[in-house]
């Protein structure tokens, strides 16, 4: 057996020498040393010496292996080492090439004028809140004082779901239940989608957004609409920015108007922008109904309030001087990356 375990030896050591990589080495070390290995082989075969004899040839053995095992590492080493210079002389980087640019996207324009829009109404004190995008026929029109006959449903082109159940042509469904909840008094702005059945064109979309404002409180006038919108149209268009409001009709505002800035362009002496006329019009307002307060459970003796509407996407065209609306959601890299 010990001419064996010689053989065992010498064989094992001359395929180590031999072995070119890794899995080879390793295909070495199961067939030697494994569960089912030569070595463990002749390890079971011991129980044919005489008693006496098997402790030596057992240190024999375990010699031999462990001879073996620091063959085996000692080639590990050098194969690893070998395989890691010539991946290295492989893998040559040259350090003189330009780097890979890492394009890193930025805001839309709708959010930075989202944002800014929040920023302005924040500073004097308003709550920004958000509501469902799906909502009930009751929140959008009829407690905004829009019943079910009113003429103003048909203007709107609603997407129904249901009977009840609507995509929400406004924001003001988010003003409503506000009102509703009783907390007085309310100062808030409430951006968010809205939809509505018009035909895409330069200045309309199924799809868009609106920031609509509201404010109840004891003795609220039309006086302090009209410096709340002259501040917001100074913060966001500039300080020489002048308001001018012309009277007209919503059902959920009495008495309403809409508001129109001097042209920021040309200061109001005329232009292509403005059309030559030197005013802009920019969003719609009015003093709550009374009716609506009462609807949503406020008392019209006690409290008054005002309220606001602006197109978001009519915010960004203006500022950023883009003449049609589908650019904002054509999805191209070259004109958004401009902002």
């Amino acid at each position: 057996m010990k001419d064996r375990l010689q053989a065992i030896s010498e064989t094992a050591l001359a395929q180590i020498k031999q072995a070119s990589g890794l899995d080879q080495l390793n295909d070495v070390r199961v067939d030697f040393l494994g569960k089912k290995g030569q070595l463990t082989a002749l390890l079971k075969s011991m129980k044919e010496l005489a008693p006496e004899d098997r402790p030596a040839f057992g240190q024999l053995v375990n010699q031999t292996r462990e001879q073996i095992e620091a063959a085996l590492e000692e080639k590990k080493q050098l194969l690893k080492q070998a395989a890691l210079e010539q991946q290295l002389k492989e893998e040559v980087i040259d350090v003189t090439l330009p780097a890979k640019k890492n394009n890193v996207g930025h805001r839309h324009p709708n959010t930075i004028a989202r944002e800014e829009v929040e920023r302005i109404f924040i500073g004097m004190g308003y709550e920004v809140m958000e509501g469902p995008e799906i909502e009930y026929d009751e929140y959008n029109f009829e407690k905004l004082n829009i019943p079910a006959d009113h003429p103003a449903k048909d203007e709107q082109d609603t997407f129904y779901i249901s009977k009840e159940i609507l995509l929400r042509t406004q924001t003001s469904p988010v003003q409503a239940r506000a009102m509703e909840k009783g907390k007085l008094p309310i100062r808030m702005i409430a951006p968010g989608r809205v939809f509505r059945s018009d035909e895409v064109d330069a200045t309309h979309s199924p799809s868009f957004h609106q920031i609509e404002g509201l404010v109840i409180d004891k003795n609220v006038t039309f006086a302090d609409l009209k410096g709340t919108l002259e501040q917001f149209a100074k913060e966001l268009f500039g300080e020489e920015t002048k308001t001018k409001f012309r009277p007209h009709h919503f059902p959920f505002t009495e008495p309403s108007a809409e508001v129109d800035v001097s042209c920021f362009k040309c200061g109001g002496k005329g232009c292509r922008f403005c059309k030559g006329s030197g005013w802009i019009e920019i969003l719609g307002c009015g003093m709550v109904h009374p009716h609506v307060l009462e609807m949503c459970g406020i008392d019209p003796t006690v409290y008054t309030g005002f309220a606001f509407g602006v197109g978001l996407e009519r915010i960004a065209l203006l500022k950023y001087e883009i003449d049609d609306m589908r650019l904002l959601y054509e999805n191209d890299v070259r004109f958004l990356k401009q902002f």
